[in-house]
């Protein structure tokens, strides 16, 4: 009897390898082409106000493509986007369409990590398809990519901002199926006063597959299954309107749960608004979010660039998870060097 038990165990075992090595293969969406459909959904927070419905569906069709709404866009539910089934009904549809070739968060907010344990991630599995957002929508893009597999892109909302760079990358990132190449901050017209400064924490070159998101998203989804897995990996993170003692806290959990061992190096975004509040600051004596950084980071034995323009910035790039990319810190770039998308 115990022998049939353990070799049950065995099998049992070797079933959830075979799971995970399934889960870990990459699977790259089809690059889009005008004309193609995408559907628009709120996971995490509502989006009731018409104007603001207008100007995603305006943004929409910028690029060529067509907007076709999720069943709950416009659904309010307190902060939400509706109801946790509603959401997961629209994510569900989106990837199940034939017709949907991408699916577009409107905006981040907060909500999308209430979703995770209602994912069907075999249908998306079987339906790749270009999933985008940034912000909250980093719960989604860690859970469908470690469990799916699925390439796919921390890049604008549909209510973003979307400045001549910001657009450029995101239409070579989505209709282009081949590797990006290096990836910069937008060329600055005051060399002396850039606006968008970086700065050399450690020095050098590393390359490896692209992971990350919002810190705070994945700080939320430590001790859940699914916490991001960054070992062997370029891990980018970035957030807005923290404060350094709470960037000091999260970048503390991450060290502390062993998630910035074993990474290949590290890019962080510009992190807009992460100061003490004004003219209440939480200590007497503060640090800056730079001197965080270099407290922290400092004895990393891996290349750390900050100062990127990752998500919370009019001025944003496209990444797409799960590709392989390489950060060399003295030019400031991310070359990513394959495709993320197919023809």
């Amino acid at each position: 009897m115990r022998r049939r038990s353990f070799l049950a165990s065995i099998g049992a075992a070797a079933g959830a390898g075979a799971a995970k090595a399934q889960a870990a293969k990459l699977i790259r969406p089809k690059a889009l082409s005008p004309g193609d459909t995408v559907a628009l959904i709120t996971p995490s927070t509502y989006v009731s106000d018409p104007d603001r419905l207008e100007l995603a569906r305006r943004t929409v069709e910028h690029f060529g493509l067509k907007a076709k709404w999720g069943a709950g866009v416009g659904k309010r539910d307190g902060y939400l986007g509706g109801s946790i089934q509603t959401r997961v009904d629209d994510l569900h549809a989106a990837f199940a369409d034939p017709q949907v070739k991408a699916v577009f968060c409107i905006r981040g907010g907060y909500g999308s990590a209430m979703l995770l344990d209602k994912i069907d991630f075999g249908l998306i599995r079987r339906n790749p398809k270009i999933f985008i957002g940034y912000s909250d929508i980093t719960a989604l893009h860690v859970a469908i990519h470690q469990e799916t597999g699925l390439v796919t892109f921390h890049g604008p909302v549909t209510l973003s901002r979307f400045s001549s760079y910001t657009q450029d990358c995101f239409r070579r990132a989505l209709f282009e199926p081949k590797p990006l190449g290096a990836l910069a901050n937008p060329p600055e017209e005051n060399q002396l006063r850039p606006r968008h400064l970086t700065r050399v924490i450690r020095p050098g070159k590393a390359s490896g597959p692209l992971t990350g998101g919002n810190l705070s998203l994945i700080a939320s989804l430590m001790g859940t299954p699914w916490e991001i897995r960054t070992e062997g990996k370029l891990l980018f993170i970035e957030d807005v309107g923290e404060q350094p003692y709470a960037m000091d806290r999260m970048l503390t959990q991450l060290r502390l749960a062993g998630k910035l061992k074993g990474i290949r190096g590290l890019v962080i975004g510009e992190c807009s608004g992460c100061v003490p509040r004004e003219f209440q600051p939480s200590f007497e004596s503060t640090f800056s979010l730079g001197e965080v950084l270099n407290n922290i980071l400092g004895d990393l034995d891996v290349p750390v660039l900050t100062g990127m323009t990752i998500g919370h910035t009019d001025d944003q790039l496209t990444l797409p998870m799960g590709v392989k990319a390489e950060l060399d810190t003295s030019a400031a770039t991310l070359t990513i060097e394959e495709s993320a998308t197919e023809a």
